[in-house]
């Protein structure tokens, strides 16, 4: 079972989104457990501080490292194993991707430490976590959000969690290349119909086209991933096939 803890000052932010959906039934099924710590409880002083202001002056508030250490000690007394992982949710991370889900579902424990104000102490990041992750290149005004999403990335990856254990294999990222796009009842909604492989029965087609429209919209939207995709022989021939529709329809436009 994978153990959570999250620390944050705003436990109450992390309450509805958990106590739903796939992570509400992974934790009833026991295939998880989450624990929400409040960063205040680690505090020393009557006001429960937990920032101060930036040595060297500048604005805003920075927020202090002991009660991070303190938490981090109370959830990991011997410290972070070689099964733990002890995440500081910060913009300048690594950047969170389906292979790092796929990481922490393997895990015993993960410790998501959410920062608020102007940023961390810098001996939160070199002490007290094992690694840094961000969401993306924009800045959120605390890390809850982002341990949200890390928590449901994580959650719905550990094996009996998804309804369909076959659902995670065909997520957009799974196997590198985004994934391709889904119909269902009506066949025509407001003139626009269903393609017409879907509805060929043939099983073989249909997984081709799939295949083929995923590559499609990983070569327009993400090429960048295709870099690094594990491309199988008849993934090369359904790009090939992609480009010389690209340069006829290039040549139709002209004519």
């Amino acid at each position: 079972m994978l153990g959570i803890d999250v620390v944050t000052i705003f436990p109450a932010m992390m309450q509805g989104p958990l106590s739903d959906g796939i992570v509400r039934r992974a934790v009833e099924a026991g295939l998880a457990r989450i624990d929400v710590h409040d960063l205040r409880d680690f505090t020393d002083d009557r006001h429960r501080s937990v920032d101060d202001a930036p040595f060297g002056g500048g604005p805003g508030m920075v927020m202090k490292a002991e009660p991070f250490f303190r938490a981090r000690e109370a959830v990991l007394p011997a410290g972070p194993g070689p099964r733990d992982a002890v995440v500081l949710l910060s913009p300048r991370g690594a950047p969170f991707a389906q292979s790092t889900a796929e990481r922490y579902a393997r895990l015993d424990r993960l410790v998501l430490l959410c920062g608020r104000y102007e940023g961390i102490d810098e001996r939160v990041a070199e002490a007290v976590a094992t690694e840094e992750v961000s969401l993306g290149d924009f800045v959120l005004t605390g890390g809850e959000v982002a341990a949200l999403a890390v928590i449901e990335a994580t959650v719905r990856l550990i094996p009996g969690a998804l309804g369909d254990d076959g659902s995670a294999g065909a997520d957009s990222f799974a196997d590198g290349i985004l994934d391709c796009p889904h119909y269902t009842r009506p066949a025509v909604v407001r003139g626009t119909g269903v393609p017409e492989p879907l509805l060929s029965g043939d099983h073989a087609r249909i997984r081709r086209w799939r295949r083929k429209e995923a590559l499609r919209a990983t070569r327009e939207r993400r090429p960048d991933l295709l870099h690094a995709a594990p491309l199988t022989p008849e993934d090369e021939v359904l790009l090939r096939e992609l480009e010389h529709e690209d340069v006829s329809a290039h040549v139709a436009v002209k004519h």
